[in-house]
């Protein structure tokens, strides 16, 4: 899993790529997050598009991604998973839980 990220606009924006598993940079991904949340970002787009393979531990990171965010009272939004990914949250009824859409600008939309 290779991931980057930046803020834009006092929005966190994180972008997945490969494979997200989350045992070999899933603790650098949170200790990430930790940092953001401390200079008081509460929103988060989680742009997975380019995410070919997720595994349980993947589903923890992106759980604990959305559990930090909303316990300082953001949120976030995860962008256009593919096929796979998709099926993988609607089977694990992860799809209620989570905010999806297909594009960056729809995730901003959400935000204003």
């Amino acid at each position: 899993m290779n991931y980057s990220s930046e803020i834009v606009n006092n929005i966190f924006e994180i972008k997945f790529t490969g494979d997200l598993i989350g045992e070999n940079n899933g603790p650098e991904v949170i200790e990430k997050i930790n940092d953001v949340i401390n200079q008081g970002i509460k929103n988060a787009i989680v742009d997975i598009e380019e995410v070919r393979y997720i595994n349980s531990s993947g589903i923890g990171v992106l759980i604990t991604i959305l559990t930090k965010f909303r316990n300082k009272g953001g949120e976030i939004v995860l962008v256009n998973p593919s096929e796979h990914v998709k099926k993988l949250l609607i089977i694990t009824k992860l799809q209620a839980i989570f905010t999806i859409v297909d594009s960056k600008e729809q995730a901003k939309d959400k935000f204003k």
